[in-house]
């Protein structure tokens, strides 16, 4: 019984990190999205990488890109967070957004753990989904 007990309290601790740490990156790329929607760059940029904000240089370049190439990022309809997965020992955060215009795409973030927190470290276009599925 007492390892019963042993395995069962283990098991929830280990899935209540996971769950916070789920939720962590989950924050971040929401406050992320919340920031390109209210044209604040700047704080936008501080949910990215270091590695991110040396590819850009300034929050207006990262804008920029973003406005350009992730439009749907900059103004979503609808965002849904699915599965949080490990990919070659880097941690992959994939989202389902809808664009203004219904079209609903599936990216996926990846993820860094740094002493302030968890960062994006980048995001890949996967496809777009038929939203009636």
């Amino acid at each position: 019984m007492r390892r019963f007990l042993l395995a069962v309290s283990l098991s929830v601790g280990l899935g209540s990190g996971a769950f916070a740490q789920n939720a962590e990156i989950e924050a971040n790329i929401s406050a992320q999205i919340q920031a390109f929607k209210a044209n604040d760059f700047a704080t936008a940029f501080t949910f990215a990488s270091p590695s991110i904000q040396r590819l850009f240089q300034t929050p207006d370049n990262f804008g920029q890109m973003v406005r350009n190439g992730y439009p749907m990022v900059w103004r979503p309809a609808d965002i849904r967070f699915l599965e949080l997965r490990e990919v070659a020992g880097a941690l992959w955060q994939k989202v389902m957004i809808t664009d203004a215009n219904g079209r609903v795409h599936i990216l996926d973030y990846q993820m860094i753990p740094l002493e302030g927190g968890w960062k994006i470290n980048g995001v890949q276009l996967l496809g777009n989904a038929d939203p009636a599925a």
